[in-house]
């Protein structure tokens, strides 16, 4: 079993709604240039296959970027390799058919085959490396980039992985904690008790709740471990403390939160008085249905715009594409844009750290100067099986990345 830093949980993506623009703002050094979708979706450029790498180009435009993504894994097509692939096909198509040529390989997710994908790209004029998605290929890919000088923009979620040079365009747990006790605390909350799994998901979330809760002046109370599938001991304990909270902070995957659910309306825990807090893991069917969970709060990005891009890769390729896709479709309009408008320093750490950042599917998002990422999330409230925004997310960043 991969370990949570590998791989993005499928989120839903239902209620799709096309959007009428949907563009990647750029603001760098005071201008703003913008690029959207061509009106009539036309077809992407042609995909020729190179005998010689084993690989494919997406695009005909003179600067070189490279996509590498797990195309296959056990010598078998991956669903979420192909939906990458996918999103850069759909990104050249609207936005840089004749700015970039992707050049796609595949890592057949492997530590090595990330790093023989990467060396084969830069020896075919690669700029900038588009992937991996997993930690440990993205450890590989980012020694050889480095070597040659050129950045990485991955989809790992292993904050470990990343540096200056490799950065991380994923969802990061760091991120959603963040956002969530921020929130809680704007909203008066003082005390807050965590009820944490015993796995890496669990621990990266626990340290950045602690430091998220000194930044907001929120005591933590009490901090509840337990193994996976294991938390009614756990729960009791919380609802031991009574008064003393007034917020529960559960950053657990969807799927193990129905029987947590149960478990907490066991403990007489009030999710009227105690408010329940959550991860972006819970924009799932199987947690928005938990009767526990309704009134809960959960940081996520916002769905409107993944809904949009969801809409348009149906329309182009007759299936639905993983949550994970909107990375591979940024990362990709990013290149694009940069291509356009930075000359031959589009893709340098300066620009590529821009503290006015640049607006994606998801929404606002920048690297830091470390490698990882700051973005826009907004706060959602589960209620009836479904969510409200409570918190929408910024559209723009101010000041210097933290």
């Amino acid at each position: 079993m991969k370990r949570f830093q590998d791989f993005e949980p499928a989120l839903r993506s239902g209620g799709a709604r096309l959007a009428a623009a949907f563009t990647l703002a750029l603001a760098l050094g005071g201008c703003s240039p913008t690029l959207g979708p061509r009106g009539d979706l036309s077809p992407a450029a042609p995909q020729t296959v190179s005998a010689a790498t084993g690989g494919s180009t997406i695009g005909t435009g003179p600067v070189k970027v490279a996509l590498i993504a797990p195309l296959t894994q056990n010598g078998n097509a991956s669903v979420v390799g192909v939906s990458l692939r996918n999103a850069v096909d759909l990104a050249v198509s609207e936005t840089g058919a004749n700015d970039i040529t992707v050049l796609v390989k595949d890592d057949m997710s492997t530590p090595d085959g990330a790093r023989a994908a990467t060396q084969a790209a830069l020896g075919e004029g690669a700029e900038l490396i588009i992937g991996p998605l997993f930690a440990n290929g993205v450890r590989e890919a980012g020694r050889a980039a480095r070597a040659a000088g050129r950045p990485v923009i991955a989809f790992s979620t292993d904050s470990s992985v990343a540096s200056r040079g490799v950065y991380l365009l994923s969802f990061l747990v760091e991120s959603y904690v963040d956002r969530i006790i921020e929130f809680a605390a704007q909203r008066g909350k003082k005390s807050v008790a965590a009820l944490v799994p015993e796995n890496d998901y669990g621990n990266v979330a626990l340290g950045e709740l602690q430091s998220a809760a000194a930044r907001a002046g929120m005591r933590v109370m009490a901090i509840e471990r337990y193994k996976p599938g294991n938390a009614q001991g756990a729960i009791q304990r919380i609802a031991a403390l009574g008064d003393q909270i007034d917020c529960l902070f559960i950053p657990e995957q969807a799927d193990a939160m129905p029987a947590i659910g149960k478990q907490i309306e066991q403990a007489k825990i009030d999710p009227r008085r105690v408010q329940i807090l959550g991860t972006g893991l819970w924009n799932d069917t199987r947690a928005l249905g938990v009767p526990a969970l309704q009134g809960a709060w959960f940081s996520a990005p916002d769905n409107g715009g993944f809904n949009a891009f969801a809409a348009r890769y149906r329309t182009k390729f007759n299936s639905d594409p993983t949550r994970l896709a909107t990375l591979a479709y940024d990362a990709t309009t990013l290149a694009v844009a940069l291509a356009r408008s930075q000359g031959p320093a589009r893709y340098t750490d300066a620009v590529l750290t821009s503290p006015s950042g640049f607006n994606g599917a998801d929404g606002v998002f920048r690297f830091r100067a470390d490698g990882l990422n700051e973005r826009g999330l907004s706060v959602l409230q589960i209620g009836a099986g479904s969510t409200t925004v409570v918190s929408p997310a910024p559209h723009s960043f101010s000041g210097a990345p933290s």
